[in-house]
Formats: C-alpha cells, structure tokens, sequence
C-alpha cells in the first residue's frame, strides 16, 4: 500500500493516538463492572471525586473533572435521579451543592472491586502503575501550562 504523499505523519507515532487508545482500552474494561451498579464512566468520574473530596459546588466538580461546568451537569442530573448525589443551593443562590447520599456513600465499596479489576488488568506492578499516573498528571500540566501561556518555551 502506498501513502500519500505529504509530511509523513503517522498514527501510530502520535501520542495522541497512544493516549486515545489506552484510554479507550480502561473505559471499555470498566464499562461492564460499572454497569452492575448503574453508573456509566464519567459519573464514576463524578462519584470518585465526591468520595475522595465529598460535597462541593457544581463549577470546582467541574474544575475538579477539568472539564466545563455544562458537561458535569447532565452527569449530576442522572445521579441525582439514581439517589446516588443530592444539590442543594448555598447562601449564594448562584452556587450549587453537590453532595453524596447514603446510597452514594454504600455505592463506593460497591465500586471498589471494579477498581481493583481494571488495575489487574493493566498489569502494571503497583510502582509501575503509580509512575505512570504520575508521568501522565506531568504531561497533563506541562501541556495545560503551554495551552494557558502559549509564549512559554516548552520544556
């Protein structure tokens, strides 16, 4: 097969696609453990923050997330509606509390053998597992630090 002509770009080369494809690979192993107890990924996303921070306004679950407040709030929607989160309003009626329920909280041991499931089966030794995590938070902030201030010289 021929490639067309051009700057010779190729996929497989491309952090992108490796970071793409590992991604895809770990949701699709948790889709189906999730799915017992009625969460999709990204409200196992939205779960694991309010476990590890607890309750919290809706725009820092977001920032939390780092994503943008209109993506967590259909998410928040559905676990609202499953009895897994309550919102309540603060002082100031613009601010919106998030909040686990009781449910929410049981559904976190629940949760946990999935977790354990889908780290089995990167396997990646616990050392190995944590400098990985830790290499990715790293790209994430170097490339996060280039999107914030684009005169900055990358490193």
């Amino acid at each position: 097969m021929t490639s067309p002509k051009g700057p010779g770009l190729k996929l497989d080369d491309q952090i992108c696609f490796a970071l793409y494809a590992a991604t895809n690979a770990v949701v699709r192993a948790y889709r189906p453990l999730l799915a017992e107890v009625g969460l999709t990924y990204p409200q196992y996303l939205v779960m694991l923050a309010l476990w590890q921070d607890g309750s919290m306004a809706g725009h820092d679950l977001a920032k939390r997330l780092q994503v943008g407040p209109s993506s967590v709030t259909p998410l928040v929607d559905r676990l609202e509606a499953a009895g897994f989160v309550a919102r309540a309003r603060t002082g100031d009626r613009r601010v919106v509390l998030v909040a686990l329920t009781e449910a929410g909280r049981e559904l976190e041991a629940k949760v946990s053998g999935a977790q354990k499931s889908v780290v089995c089966r990167t396997g990646l030794a616990e050392r190995d597992l944590a400098e990985l995590r830790q290499e990715l938070k790293d790209l994430t902030d170097r490339v996060s630090r280039q999107e914030a201030d684009p005169q900055e010289e990358p490193l």
